[in-house]
């Protein structure tokens, strides 16, 4: 008979707003196999996502699932931020036949991954001085905006924060990003972080240039208005692309200063990874330290940009699914005391 809190063979997921990352994991000590990505956009919703993914791949079956979703998770029903996906954890468990269905937001299951993550996984951006023990910052543009952290308890155990950081005010630092946050506030009703560091956050800072100079706008996608930056072809998408860079930095500065994370900070996503060089060359660690009085506190701590080419997110589901295990194991052995 098997036992209450056996978690394998696993399904893991990482479900992005664009991405649905996918893989297994038979035993503890195994890595992950059959991973695969499918586009979100083609399937109505996640179970016939999980059942394509299933049926393409035909793994052992799973006895137990971990999925990193990119939204809030406040209850059963899960209806995401930037995907038309919404579903019950309760429905997908069974549907699935699952016998435990374990749901976390994705910049959670990222956090987790964060200590194992390998130096080749990762892009020194700024060096700095990791403090041991002290808590990780983790931010990442994608489809929205994910910001979480990892702090370390007493036990040593690893304890992630599960908040929506890219929601909060998008702050100015001169007259120009002034305009630009008010053309945002003007057009949406609140100029939140992700309005700007996203994929679609790209296109608002060139509509809200367009919008300043009374230029009409085209139709541009995120990757043309990074390509055509990169180009310098377009003055307004290297002014959206240099906004970018200085947005940024200073979320991360401020990220940074409210979590105390000496330990590192490290930035995700989709975006970030494929611009190392532009990411140097811009104003990003300027403003990163533009704390005045904090400016040296900021220089000790360093930041990595994520480039691993399987989703970390996968491995952080992993480690969540065991934390849980762990916890109803303690929780069954205080009982029986």
């Amino acid at each position: 008979m098997r036992s209450q809190n056996a978690t394998h063979p696993r399904l893991l997921a990482d479900i992005g707003g664009t991405h649905a990352r996918f893989a297994m994991q038979n035993h503890q000590a195994d890595k992950l196999s059959h991973l695969a990505v499918y586009k979100c956009a083609q399937f109505e919703t996640l179970e016939s996502c999980v059942k394509q993914y299933l049926a393409d791949h035909r793994p052992q079956r799973p006895v137990a699932g971990a999925m990193g979703i990119a939204t809030q998770i406040m209850g059963d029903w899960v209806s995401m931020s930037n995907s038309p996906w919404a579903f019950s954890t309760a429905e997908l468990k069974a549907a699935l036949a699952l016998e435990q269905l374990l749901i976390i937001n994705d910049f959670t299951a990222l956090a987790l991954s964060l200590p194992a993550l390998l130096a080749t996984d990762l892009y020194c951006i700024h060096p700095g001085h990791a403090v041991p023990g002290s808590p990780l910052a983790l931010i990442g543009p994608g489809t929205g905006l994910g910001v979480s952290g990892l702090f370390t308890d007493q036990q040593g155990g690893l304890v992630p924060i599960s908040g929506e950081g890219g929601h909060v005010t998008l702050s100015a630092d001169n007259p120009l990003e002034v305009a630009v946050v008010e053309s945002l506030k003007g057009r949406f009703g609140h100029a939140s972080a992700e309005r700007a560091l996203s994929g679609q956050g790209l296109i608002n800072l060139y509509q809200a240039l367009c919008a300043i100079e009374n230029r009409a706008c085209e139709q541009l996608q995120s990757h043309d208005v990074v390509a055509r930056a990169l180009l310098q072809s377009d003055k307004n998408c290297i002014m959206a692309l240099n906004l970018f860079f200085a947005f940024l930095g200073s979320t991360c500065g401020n990220l940074a200063l409210t979590l105390g994370a000496r330990g590192g900070i490290f930035i995700g996503g989709g975006i970030v990874p494929d611009m190392l060089p532009a990411l140097e060359q811009s104003q990003f660690l300027s403003r990163y330290l533009q704390k005045g009085r904090y400016r040296d506190y900021l220089r000790q701590i360093p930041i990595h940009v994520i480039t691993a080419g399987v989703s970390p997110a996968l491995i952080g589901a992993g480690r969540a699914l065991d934390e849980a295990a762990h916890a109803h194991q303690s929780c069954s052995t205080k009982r029986n005391h």
